[in-house]
Formats: structure tokens, sequence, C-alpha cells
């Protein structure tokens, strides 16, 4: 094993999980999932290292906004979680997952229109 993976050795993701709620619930569970989402754990650590580094560099109570931004997009590596904090979006709200209905106006047609044109 390379000298760089023989450091990691000694890591579980029970440890940094647990490093990851020393900030807050959902940095754990993003730490959680970061490592469910590779085919061996070991492979997630450097990811949830870096992730748990970005609390040093922007604080942990918006490193715990970004978890949940990132949990709900699906958002599970290093630099999606280090794009939403320099881009400052863990401070805006999520999209709504409902749609507006469209309102009724004269110019908006139907698919029943244009099978009418078809035919």
């Amino acid at each position: 094993m390379p000298k760089a993976h023989r450091e990691y050795v000694d890591w579980t993701p029970e440890r940094l999980a647990q490093w990851a709620s020393q900030v807050g619930p959902q940095t754990e569970q993003l730490i959680r999932a970061v490592i469910a989402a590779r085919p061996m754990p070991q492979q997630g650590f450097r990811a949830c290292l870096g992730i748990l580094r970005l609390g040093g560099k922007y604080g942990n109570d918006r490193l715990e906004k970004a978890a949940i931004r990132a949990l709900a997009i699906g958002a599970l590596r290093y630099k999606h979680i280090e794009s939403i904090l320099r881009k400052g979006l863990e401070e805006f709200p999520l999209a709504s997952s409902t749609t507006t209905p469209i309102p009724e106006h004269d110019n908006l047609r139907g698919s029943d229109y244009f099978q009418e044109i078809l035919t």
C-alpha cells in the first residue's frame, strides 16, 4: 500500500462521523452519505476530511447550512460543498419542488390546439 494510503488505515467511517457530529447533525449525515456513495469507505476519507476542514475556513454554522443544501440536492463531493460555501449559496432557500399552475390566458394554447392544426 502506498505511503499516502497507509496514513488512513487507522481511520474509520465512525471516527469521521463522530468528528462531523461535533459540527452538527446535518454535517454528520453528509459525511455518512459521502462515505456510502463510494464503493469502498476509504475512498471517501479524503473528501470527508476536506469537507470537515471547510468548517475551519468558513465556520461550522455555514458548513452545517451547506450540508443541508448538499443533502437536498445530492451534492456529495468536496468540490460541491466548497462551491456552495464559496458562493454563499447556503444562505438562499432551496427551490420548491411544487410547480406553480399556469394561469389561464388567451395566448396560452394547450396540446389540444396543436392536435387540431396537425389533423
